[in-house]
């Protein structure tokens, strides 16, 4: 094999690879950046995997599947919303708890489904034109995912709405001094609401694209700790929507070379590395002593009144 090959094997598969890491990686930025942590990442996935698929299935629509995964994960998302930001609950307990959750049903939920493969998958997309430019069109342009696309422009704007809106300066107000933007008159309770939904909503997509198009089936698990990846990749992106693309396509070139190398390397030892790189990023963030980016509240509930 050619060189050539080579690097559109690999670049073509981490764009497939990263795609679902990218969606819930914007998704956590958004939850993060208005002060909530929400270590339910890999359970919103696998909610949105399981329902996605079970509908898609049902109706022969796959499009359908995805949207209904997105609900899914945005009502869980709510449920940790409604814990943290109202009750005040430990975000991080609270957030392990929805992981146990949503692993736990949709396994349960699951076992019926599991072996069968989905009858209208969601169908892949070559870009008329682009496709043809040398190296890059088979690259970037080719039998592609539809939600591939989508997810690199859904970084662009949330990158814009975060930065360059009167929208973004709010939730990054709410993020780093709740109390502050609430002297100001922000409805933080709300934000942070709209922001854990969001990044709910986008989750669930993640897991729906996995079982209706990446691996057009059910399987119990079948998001294999990418939720894990995704915390690690939001701190790995230093909280920034188009750091996350670099980010989601560094990880999933982990995840096809864990695959690609098994004749050389011993299977076993590839298949941990994207998830010991995740651990490499969360430790050096530990170790510097400061976190990059990270909002001044992030993870500290907030009660009107207090300083």
């Amino acid at each position: 094999m050619d060189w050539q090959s080579w690097l559109i094997g690999i670049v073509g598969r981490a764009l497939a690879f990263g795609t679902p890491l990218l969606w819930g990686t914007l998704g956590e930025i958004y939850a993060e950046r208005a002060g909530v942590v929400n270590l339910g990442v890999e359970g919103m996935m696998v909610l949105g995997a399981f329902s996605a698929f079970a509908v898609a299935q049902s109706t022969g629509h796959p499009g359908l599947g995805i949207l209904v995964a997105a609900l899914v994960g945005g009502g869980a998302a709510l449920i940790h919303a409604f814990l943290t930001v109202t009750l005040r609950a430990n975000q991080y307990v609270s957030g392990l708890a929805l992981t146990m959750f949503g692993l736990g049903l949709a396994g349960l939920l699951g076992r019926g489904w599991e072996g069968i493969p989905l009858k209208q998958p969601l169908p892949s997309v070559t870009v008329p034109g682009l496709s043809k430019i040398p190296l890059l069109g088979p690259m970037l342009f080719e039998d592609q995912s539809i939600l591939t696309y989508i997810g690199l422009v859904l970084a662009v704007v949330l990158w814009l709405l975060l930065y360059r809106t009167r929208w973004g300066i709010v939730l990054r107000s709410v993020g780093e001094s709740p109390a502050t933007a609430d002297a100001l008159g922000v409805n933080v309770f709300l934000v942070r609401y709209l922001a854990v939904i969001l990044g709910g909503v986008l989750a669930g997509v993640a897991g729906g694209y996995l079982s209706v198009e990446y691996r057009p089936s059910w399987t119990e698990g079948m998001t294999a700790g990418m939720g894990w990846i995704v915390i690690a990749l939001t701190i790995f992106a230093g909280w920034d929507p188009l750091q996350a693309i670099w980010g989601s396509l560094f990880f999933g070139a982990l995840y096809h070379l864990s695959y690609r190398l098994q004749a050389w390397l011993p299977p076993e030892l590839l298949k941990l590395m994207p998830y010991a790189f995740a651990i490499l990023v969360l430790a050096i963030a530990g170790l510097s002593g400061r976190r990059r980016g990270a909002p001044g509240a992030l993870g500290v509930p907030y009660t009107r009144g207090e300083k």
